[in-house]
């Protein structure tokens, strides 16, 4: 059997009705006819969107069929225990041009209660942001169900979510039940467990072309919402130049964001886990034994738990986004 190596994949592209051209301009992948794209999948497991390899000899194999052939070898040995032949995260890349639904997604616990995989618990790094631009993350003071409900039916919601000011390199963190809404002028990476379950609680009252509005899912969102409110809901963290910072640490992944205009020597044998690379700025030659592979602003690498040994070869002063179980 031939040795893993790191793998690429074909971007998803998803058309969307509050999609825009950024995928295109600004991260410089070529969408074909559709109108607009709203999401590109580029590392994927969900059934039915798995992800297809692009480069080396494994192109063309589905990512959960690799999985289930390299295993631990591919994922981890602890992270395929749990996880089995599904891959556990989702990574996107999000541009908005209006303001995406308010909405929430179910825990682990509330998904198995409903048999639909996993909760969706999840992250956003802002790659860029137009003036004035802002997102929905959670409530602006404490709510109940009642209060919620009673501000939903009477269609001023708006007025007990808390707006938050976007600018680029922000991070903010989505556990499973923080209500949530992403507004326009944010091109962003999201970072997620594998689920693609979304409750819509409210849609802005727009319309397609077709003149019907969005199923919204307002008794379902019911349960899955954690009414908490918080003081902040922006993540703070360093970028400290040639070192490797942590962002985001939870039971679902662990993020860290690498900010080097050097190359960076790496040591993956300790994790037991895959690490996807993301860039979100300059371009980067990723360095193993056997070979070496860019990964271009916009891309995504899984680096398999096989291979414990890298380099990252910065082109330019450059940010990768490092994520692991």
């Amino acid at each position: 059997m031939n040795s893993l190596y790191p793998l690429k994949f074909k971007p998803i592209f998803k058309e969307k009705i509050w999609g825009g051209q950024k995928v295109k301009t600004q991260l410089g992948m070529d969408f074909g006819d559709l109108p607009n794209c709203g999401e590109v999948w580029v590392v994927s497991g969900v059934k039915n969107n798995e992800s297809i390899v692009e480069n080396g000899f494994l192109q063309g194999n589905e990512l959960n069929e690799l999985v289930e052939v390299y295993m631990g070898d591919l994922v981890g040995e602890k992270v395929f225990d749990i996880f089995g032949n599904e891959f556990p995260l989702l990574i996107k890349f999000i541009d908005a041009v209006d303001w995406l639904s308010v909405q929430v997604h179910p825990d682990d616990a509330l998904a198995k209660k409903r048999n639909i995989g996993m909760g969706k618990t999840e992250m956003w790094y802002t790659l860029g942001a137009d003036d004035g631009t802002q997102l929905i993350s959670g409530f602006n003071k404490g709510v109940d169900k009642e209060t919620y409900l009673e501000h939903l039916k009477n269609g001023n919601l708006n007025k007990i979510l808390n707006y938050e000011d976007v600018n680029k390199g922000d991070v903010f963190y989505m556990p499973a039940g923080r209500v949530h809404a992403i507004g326009p002028g944010m091109l962003l990476a999201e970072i997620q467990q594998t689920s693609d379950t979304t409750y819509r609680m409210f849609d802005w009252n727009r319309v397609s072309d077709n003149g019907k509005s969005r199923e919204l899912h307002t008794e379902q969102a019911l349960d899955a919402i954690d009414f908490t409110h918080h003081k902040s809901y922006k993540t703070d963290y360093k970028s400290d130049l040639n070192s490797t910072n942590e962002v985001v640490s939870c039971d679902k992944f662990i993020t860290n964001i690498v900010n080097f205009d050097q190359t960076i020597y790496k040591d993956l044998e300790p994790l037991d886990s895959f690490v996807i690379y993301i860039a979100v700025e300059g371009d980067t030659i990723l360095v193993w034994d056997d070979g070496e592979e860019k990964i271009n602003k916009g891309e995504a690498i899984i680096v398999p738990a096989y291979l414990s040994q890298i380099s990252l070869v910065p082109k330019t002063t450059s940010k990768l986004l490092e994520v692991h179980l």
